[in-house]
């Protein structure tokens, strides 16, 4: 079962606050613990809450504090917007989620309001909320002023929208239909949506439009002369008390508010009369307008009545201030329990709970998207801080991504290199490395040691004391020696090195481990909308049937350890059992005996990538495949087609390539592109940390 569902709209005033107080009142009949988060928030004045936040908070008496129910204001979506930094908003709303989602059984959340200068950049917002967060929708959209046609086709395209991204949404609400409407509206959108996802169709309630008094008054930024106890009162119809009282008494209905002149206090005390008699329906507050307050006497008359029913002043003209009070939008806010009931009473009667509770029992996430992979990377290494040794400290980006890992508190980094050109370095480019271990090797007091160590491992290959000194003098072997000796619980390598220079301490000294023939990387591809693993990239130039068989089951190993469900595909120019050539039997050949080896594994192959990849495809060339079309890890039969895919893929769709990560060493060592970015060295190093978590 899902963790969460996403309450999302397409347009203000759609009424999704609704939705959110029958679902809470649902799911909290349901589950021991339910929290609340809302991604974006209005702007809100200094000390005060959100609305949403403040009213399903204080009404469930939920667990929260209201600083932790929101990740991000409205201005401050449209600054990172604007200053093209739109994966910074991702990150926090994740960061905030992951928090609650650690708490509580199951998260409501509740998407944007619609209601600023950023709705034109939220509904695809919105969109890459539930995606990244991996949860289910439900859309709710306000049929108010639309015709049948207008409305059923947003919609429509709405939900055809967010599942084309992927996401799945498990209900619609079509919100404040006309009453005599709802069955046409509920027919229609089944029609139209098919099977696609759960209709619901609920009608306008002319109660849950009508603002209280304590909305009019800042509305029309009055001031109250009496009954501030009871400016949470809900108004009913209004109307103006222009004409006779005997004629505006026959006007009155259930909780009317009175509009009139400041100077019409026959209007006035008939109005609050009619209130305490039986005889007449209770009024629910009086607004007094022009700016014309009654006389002395007539308030010294009103300081006297026993109910207090809310009397406001306000400077707009009678006209106006009518105007005004009709296009006011209401809400509903914590005190507003009426408001509050008849909403949850509607959402009973209109939704078919029990339907939506069991499509969020079969619910699965599809998937993990780049954003949420790297969060839970960065939480990962966070959970057991290791020691990760860079030897190529003097480099700017290796420095760049130390002091960003640092200061973060993710892991202890220790660099390698002359102090003196370190410190220099690091002063020119404005980073403070204080808290940094540096360590020059034919300084440092381990240098003899680790001379001797080598020395005594590679004496059979005719190693003497002179030249394992040598070896020591070079920053990798140096370096791999600390993660052998346990100084260092890994290393990361690459960035001004070989590949060959990197790796060949680690196979000398560190070894494979037990049952492990051959060292294989991989690479974690952060594409648009999933993560997949690409094996072997960066090692074997050209591996043989039984190589190509260990590779995959390591690099399953790999997937599986890092939160993604493997599905392997052994990629080759032909899918299926039509192609012919030594190439093809090769892959044939390693798949058996990767089905042979772990039975349980998912595996299809030869295959070819569209056909691993694309659903269409894959079900189009390999109809019965449980992998052809939604592969998560790739194998590629060579060195020469790995590595070519995967840097065409990176470079033309803009992924981030995480690696390579090298499988099947004792101890973890990572290799590094000489091409790398600062954001490369970061994430290879957390992704090192949490090997090394597993070591």
């Amino acid at each position: 079962m899902t963790k969460s569902l996403y309450i999302a709209t397409l347009e203000s005033h759609s009424g999704k606050s609704l939705v959110v107080l029958g679902l809470m009142q649902l799911l909290l009949g349901k589950m021991a613990k339910v929290g609340y988060f809302r991604p974006v928030i209005d702007d809100v004045e200094v000390g005060e809450i959100d609305n949403h936040i403040n009213t399903v908070i204080s009404h469930f008496d939920l667990d929260i504090r209201p600083e932790e129910a929101f990740a991000l204001t409205q201005s401050e979506v449209v600054d990172l917007f604007n200053d093209d930094r739109q994966g910074d908003i991702l990150d926090a709303i994740i960061a905030k989620y992951k928090k609650l989602e650690a708490r509580f059984d199951f998260i409501l959340v509740e998407g944007s309001d619609f209601s600023s200068d950023g709705s034109i950049i939220e509904f695809d917002l919105n969109i890459d909320i539930a995606k990244n967060l991996g949860i289910p929708v439900i859309l709710v959209d306000n049929a108010k002023g639309k015709t049948l046609e207008e409305f059923c086709g947003n919609l429509e395209s709405a939900v055809n929208t967010y599942m084309q991204k992927g996401i799945e949404v498990l209900g619609v609400v079509a919100n404040k239909v006309r009453p005599e409407n709802v069955n046409l509206v509920n027919d229609r959108l089944v029609k139209e949506l098919k099977d696609k996802t759960l209709v619901s169709s609920i009608p306008r309630v002319k109660d849950l439009a009508h603002p209280t008094l304590n909305e009019i008054l800042r509305a029309l930024g009055g001031k109250v002369l009496f009954g501030k106890e009871n400016l949470d009162n809900q108004t009913g119809s209004f109307g103006v008390g222009a004409m006779q009282l005997h004629n505006y008494l026959t006007h009155l209905r259930e909780n009317s508010l009175v509009i009139t002149p400041g100077d019409r206090s026959d209007i006035i005390l008939g109005a609050l009369q009619a209130n305490l008699s039986d005889s007449y329906p209770s009024i629910s507050g009086i607004v007094l307008t022009g700016g014309i307050l009654p006389e002395p006497s007539i308030i010294r008359l009103l300081e006297g009545f026993e109910t207090r029913i809310p009397i406001i002043s306000v400077t707009q003209g009678t006209f106006d201030a009518t105007n005004a009070v009709g296009n006011i939008k209401s809400k509903i806010y914590a005190k507003s329990k009426q408001k509050i009931v008849t909403s949850i009473s509607l959402f009973n009667t209109y939704v078919d709970a029990e339907q939506l509770l069991e499509r969020l029992m079969t619910f699965e996430s599809k998937g993990t998207t780049p954003r949420m992979f790297q969060y839970n990377l960065v939480q990962r290494a966070a959970q057991e801080k290791k020691r990760i040794v860079l030897p190529e400290g003097e480099d700017d980006r290796i420095l760049e991504a130390a002091t960003e890992l640092n200061n973060l508190g993710i892991v202890n980094i220790t660099l390698l290199g002359s102090r003196e050109r370190i410190e220099k370095k690091a002063m020119k480019m404005g980073l403070d490395i204080s808290a940094l271990q540096i360590i020059n090797p034919t300084e440092s007091d381990l240098f003899h040691s680790y001379a001797n160590t080598f020395f005594e491992l590679r004496k059979h290959k005719g190693v003497n004391m002179d030249m394992a000194k040598d070896m020591m003098q070079d920053v990798s072997y140096f370096g791999t020696m600390m993660v052998y000796k346990g100084d260092a619980d890994g290393m990361v390598s690459g960035a001004i090195h070989t590949t060959q220079h990197t790796i060949r301490p680690a196979l000398q000294f560190v070894k494979t481990k037990p049952g492990t023939s051959v060292v294989s990387s991989v690479f974690f591809m952060c594409l648009e909308d999933r993560v997949s693993v690409f094996g072997d990239c960066a090692i074997n130039p050209n591996p043989s049937a039984e190589q190509l068989a260990e590779i995959a089951i390591s690099s399953a190993i790999s997937a599986e350890r890092f939160g993604i469900e493997p599905k392997i595909a052994m990629l080759s120019y032909s899918s299926g059992s039509s192609g012919k050539g030594e190439d093809v039997d090769k892959v044939r050949t390693a798949t058996k005996l990767v089905k042979e080896k772990c039975p349980h594994l998912q595996i299809e192959g030869p295959i070819q990538y569209d056909a691993a990849v694309d659903p269409l495809v894959g079900k189009s060339k390999l109809p019965d495949s449980q992998v052809a079309g939604q592969a998560s890890v790739l194998i590629f039969p060579d060195l020469n087609t790995g590595n070519n895919t995967y840097k065409a893929v990176q470079r033309e769709t803009g992924a981030i390539a995480i690696g390579p990560m090298l499988q099947g060493l004792n101890k973890p060592v990572n290799d590094l592109s000489r091409g790398c970015t600062v954001d490369d060295i970061f994430n290879t190093v957390i992704v090192t940390a949490i090997q090394a978590q597993e070591s």
